[in-house]
């Protein structure tokens, strides 16, 4: 698996001395696991140190859970369930109502009908709930596993208990004291992974398991991705080139990249590279703003502005070469809808002349672009580009001199949430 980086610039001209001397600096760090916010770069060897019987545990609890549940319920917010959730919507064939097991989520926004109607919707289905946090204090999901859980226990009686997993911290935390009083199941977040860079953990190894994709075939594309961007070459590891040419852009006084996809299936993948990079890189009012838009759809609203707006902005495209289902346009006896010059392309090469299209046309504009491709969407190529946005992602941060693993901004609003609400000690 490789992903293919293009650039509408000449990449060689951001490289100087300077700068590939920062960058040697950088990956020294990341390998060493040195520098700012060190502590939390548990991620970046985590595929090569995960062991067999981990993955096995996983599956085996997967496979109980498909067995013997219409429906898991994953409660959590962030980075607790946008990895899970990307991915299983990236992989999930449209319109496939009657899955083995459903995955639905809570806790991820707090909207009391969202929640009343998820509990009705389960009356007649068998459930199992894995609820996900560090902490369990977390406000939105604390909040949706107090209903659920009592939910749970209502319906399961003392059966509950086996239908109830937690994610959550391996020493400390109230979710970890309130499994080990009731004898819940029991996975670890790992104290030096943080949540956004958590879905190659069981937070999300888990869920998705349950849906019925294969995460021997996710860990191995994150090993592999691992292991080629180990190697410092600013000329070849596209995980550096991508982080150079967007902190060149960025000093351009460009301060919005939108990343675009062809593919709906990928905005839930698009929403966890939002969280990605948005809490990494924004802080000390730095930063690049992410955004995202789904073409061709985006191009009947949003594209006026990126063709002819404001020019505070670059895109990055995300293209998938092939499809595993395709339609190709068939000749028609009337020719009122004057199509019939497209006969015999498939829609998918109809989508890629629109992306070349809708590349010159936004080029045109003074749209700076990137793109990556990669072949096809399976597991493989997935965790092989979820690596890669991490590895990619920590490179960016640092080359703005901040820490990309913590998030101090988030604090301020649950602090004012706990005074308005009068929480005691606020």
């Amino acid at each position: 698996m490789t992903i293919e980086l293009t650039y509408s610039g000449e990449y060689q001209e951001l490289v100087s001395p300077e700068l590939e001397a920062k960058l040697n600096v950088i990956h020294d760090n990341l390998q060493n696991k040195t520098g700012v916010g060190s502590e939390f770069l548990g991620w970046h060897d985590w595929t090569s140190r995960m062991s067999e019987t981990f993955l096995q545990n996983i599956q085996e609890t997967a496979d109980r859970i498909r067995k013997n549940s219409d429906v898991l319920v994953v409660i959590g917010i962030g980075g607790s369930y946008l990895g899970s959730k990307a991915v299983i919507e990236g992989l999930t064939p449209y319109f496939h109502t009657n899955p083995d097991t459903e995955v639905l989520y809570a806790g991820h926004q707090v909207s009391g009908e969202y929640l009343a109607k998820l509990m009705k919707y389960l009356d007649d289905k068998e459930v199992t709930l894995n609820v996900i946090s560090k902490s369990g204090t977390t406000t939105e999901p604390a909040l949706a596993f107090r209903f659920l859980q009592k939910y749970m226990e209502d319906r399961y009686g003392e059966d509950a208990v086996s239908r109830i997993i937690v994610t959550t911290d391996a020493e400390k935390g109230s979710l970890l004291s309130l499994s080990r009083e009731k004898g819940y199941q029991r996975f670890e977040v790992p104290a030096d992974i943080g949540g956004r860079y958590s879905v190659l953990t069981a937070v999300g190894l888990l869920p998705i398991a349950v849906a019925g994709y294969s995460i021997h075939d996710l860990v191995n594309g994150a090993r592999d991705a691992e292991k080629d961007f180990q190697q410092f070459d600013i000329h070849s590891n596209t995980a550096i080139q991508y982080a150079v040419i967007r902190n060149h852009l960025y000093n351009q006084n460009y301060s919005i990249e939108i990343l675009a996809t062809f593919e709906p299936k990928l905005s839930y993948l698009q929403e966890w590279w939002k969280q990605l990079f948005g809490e990494s890189e924004g802080k000390d009012q730095k930063g690049l703003f992410p955004a995202s838009v789904s073409f061709s759809t985006d191009l009947h609203s949003l594209g006026q502005y990126i063709q002819d707006g404001q020019r505070i902005l670059f895109e990055s495209f995300l293209i998938i070469e092939e499809k595993a289902n395709d339609l190709s346009v068939f000749t028609a006896e009337n020719n009122g809808d004057e199509l019939n010059y497209l006969s015999g392309l498939s829609l998918n090469e109809f989508n890629l002349a629109c992306y070349e299209a809708t590349s010159s046309a936004h080029l045109s504009g003074e749209v700076p672009q990137i793109g990556l491709t990669i072949k096809e969407l399976n597991e493989t190529n997935i965790g092989y580009l979820l690596y890669f946005y991490m590895v990619s992602c920590a490179y960016s941060a640092y080359l703005l001199e901040i820490n990309p693993f913590d998030q101090p901004g988030v604090e301020d609003y649950k602090t004012n949430i706990f005074k308005i609400l009068k929480k005691p000690g606020y």
